[in-house]
């Protein structure tokens, strides 16, 4: 039997570090996958912010799960040298924060190109920002994003077989549903390189983003899976993404017709705990 500890990106409850953190404590939740900070991205983030944010997590008695960076979101057509300099600084970014683990991607192919044209270069520029993390001891965990190199089934278990162990896997269901994956058998073939799960989910049909469990990402199954195979610690990212409109209040009793629309960010946040929550109640 799994121990699931949940996670999340709060910046989705709040821009606010003091109020993400608020809207964990109601959740009671001690972790947070750092993303966006007071209206900067992580990555942005100086050595001196990140060790004020440090203190306000501690204070808060808050972890780091990951440091949810934007590192391989961007073109394998452009020059690699700045996107390196700002992975660097975040490795600087996680000692500051004690945190041993980044979410990462496998960059985007030019427009129109083939993924495995830019097979080679997207080898190159992972070897290179691997060796740096080794160096630093920090863990690099690749999650699966629409568009970039290893959004396909196939293509992340390529990147594993390649670089697993030496590299983790992070499964975002609604995220291989946007590409058209069946992510019930898509687990079945990359379960063994899963180091984390972001927990969202997504309509086939459309691609729209709803509360775990609402969706074709076989969210449910897959959690019972986990809980059968897994004994130890397993952590589950709330990742909302959901529709917020905050018209919603004035439209009195007028329908919307959105799959699932929320009237603010914090209502959609604990929307998507509570999903995830109602699920893990019946294992």
């Amino acid at each position: 039997m799994a121990k699931f500890r949940l996670s999340a990106f709060a910046d989705e409850a709040s821009p606010v570090l003091d109020e993400q953190l608020q809207a964990l404590k109601e959740e009671g939740m001690d972790r947070i996958e750092l993303r966006g900070v007071d209206g900067k991205n992580c990555s942005a983030l100086t050595l001196e912010e990140a060790a004020e944010v440090k203190k306000k997590l501690d204070a808060a008695g808050v972890k780091l799960s990951a440091l949810g960076s934007p590192f391989g979101k961007a073109q394998l057509d452009e020059p690699f040298d700045e996107h390196l300099a700002s992975f660097k600084h975040g490795l600087e970014l996680c000692k500051v924060l004690g945190c041993d683990r980044i979410r990462m991607f496998s960059f985007y192919p030019p427009k129109g190109a083939k993924p495995e044209d830019w097979k080679e270069e997207v080898f190159r520029r992972l070897d290179i920002m691997l060796d740096l993390a080794d160096k630093a001891g920090i863990y690099l965990v690749h999650e699966n994003e629409k568009d970039i190199y290893g959004d396909t089934t196939q293509r992340c278990v390529e990147l594993m077989e390649k670089y697993y162990p030496r590299m983790g896997f992070v499964f975002d269901p609604a995220n291989f549903v946007q590409c058209g994956m069946n992510t019930a058998e898509g687990y079945e073939q990359l379960k063994d390189y899963v180091t984390y799960m972001h927990i969202k989910d997504a309509f086939l049909k459309d691609g729209a983003v709803v509360a775990a469990g609402h969706g074709d990402g076989h969210v449910a199954e897959i959690l019972k899976k986990v809980n059968a195979e897994h004994d130890g610690e397993v952590i589950l990212t709330v990742e909302p993404h959901l529709t917020v409109f905050d018209g919603l209040k004035d439209l009195q009793g007028e329908p919307v017709t959105h799959h699932e629309t929320y009237p603010d960010s914090k209502t959609a946040f604990h929307a998507a705990v509570k999903a995830l929550k109602d699920i893990l109640a019946t294992l």
